[in-house]
This record gives C-alpha cells, sequence and structure tokens, in this order.
C-alpha cells in the first residue's frame, strides 16, 4: 500500500468526522450574552480538585466527583447573582485506592462524620469582561469560613450531545486545610491547598 493510498484511506473515514464538526454551532464567549435564568450543575462534566505539596518533593492532586449546585445568574446584574456547590466527601479519587480509604477515615476527613462539603457565595465582584471575584462560605470537616474563588467565564451554548443550553466556569481558590481541623502530616504534607473546580452548569 502505497503512500497516496494511505493519504485517500485517512481523508476517506475523517470525512464523516469533519462534516460532523461543520454543523457544530459556535459557542457564545461573551457572558453579557448568557440568558439569564436558574442553572443546575451538570454532574457528568464537572470536577472539583485539589493540589497539594507533598513533602516539598512533588505537588499531590486529588479530585472529587457528582457534585451538585445551583447558579441563580443574571449577567447584567452579577453582583445579584449567586451559586452554591454541594460536593460529596466519600467520592474523593487519588488513583491510589488505599490512600482514598485513608482520607475517608476519622483521622482525615472523616466522610461518615462529615459528608458535605459546601460552597455558597455571598458576594460577586466583576472584575474583568468575563472574570469575578466570588467570596462565599465554605464547610468542610464540620467548620464554616469565608472563602474567595478567582473564576473565569469559559462559554456558553447548547451541547450537541445532551441538547442542553450549557454555561462553563472555572474557578481556582486557596485554602489552608488546618483551618479546617485539617492538620495530619503537616508540614510534611503542605498546609496550602489550592482548589481547582470546572463547573458546567445546564438550564
Amino acid at each position: 500500500m502505497n503512500i497516496k493510498t494511505l493519504a485517500l484511506g485517512a481523508a476517506i473515514l475523517a470525512a464523516p468526522a469533519l462534516a460532523h464538526a461543520q454543523n457544530i454551532p459556535p459557542l457564545n464567549t461573551n457572558p453579557a450574552a448568557v440568558p439569564a435564568a436558574t442553572y443546575t450543575v451538570e454532574p457528568t462534566h464537572t470536577r472539583v480538585l485539589f493540589a497539594v505539596s507533598h513533602m516539598g518533593f512533588t505537588t499531590w492532586y486529588g479530585q472529587f466527583t457528582n457534585v451538585s449546585g445551583t447558579l441563580n445568574l443574571n449577567p447584567k446584574a452579577l453582583s445579584s447573582s449567586s451559586f452554591d456547590i454541594t460536593i460529596p466527601a466519600n467520592t474523593i479519587s487519588t488513583s491510589n485506592t488505599k490512600l482514598d480509604g485513608e482520607l475517608n477515615s476519622p483521622e482525615w476527613f472523616n466522610t461518615a462524620k462529615y459528608p458535605i462539603i459546601e460552597f455558597k457565595s455571598e458576594k460577586i465582584v466583576r472584575t474583568g469582561r468575563d472574570t469575578a471575584k466570588v467570596t462565599g462560605e465554605l464547610t468542610f470537616h464540620g467548620v464554616t469560613r469565608p472563602e474567595t474563588l478567582d473564576v473565569t467565564f469559559n462559554a456558553s451554548g447548547v451541547n450537541i450531545l445532551s441538547k442542553q443550553y450549557t454555561v462553563g466556569f472555572n474557578a481556582t481558590g486557596h485554602i489552608k486545610r488546618s483551618d479546617f481541623n485539617q492538620k495530619t502530616y503537616i508540614p510534611l504534607i503542605g498546609d496550602d491547598v489550592t482548589l481547582i473546580i470546572s463547573v458546567a452548569f445546564v438550564k
């Protein structure tokens, strides 16, 4: 089989995918054009991740899934908007089953006693065309404290697979785990934790 035959075969195989891609409607990247409405978290494509120093050698990551929550969005009056995110603590995953079990235990997250991690926004301040600073109450391990997230609007539009109107955001924050009575192995395991949230809301 020569190169021309291989190229022709690849083109034939790619043609349906290219035709399908050409039919994908463009996403909206202007936050002001998002319809004011109440949205709910689409859990399948929403992730909450965290990163923490492991003995100073590496950065260690974990994630939570099955997130739920609600977004009440008014782009023309962003300060009146609000959202909440609820995270089942026992969905923690680090790709290490033994470690996940330890993190669920009373020595760490004690997920049997404290099954929910929750963030509720209290104040939203626009910081740019598609960015905002969100201050709210974070509840974790039986402790509730004010924390701040830096939020970026990604895009909105109809998901061609689910047919649902979807709005996507990324958010980052920084907390001290000792503030939430999580002091195990400090300072071997860092006190400073970076939160990374990628959330899809559907109308």
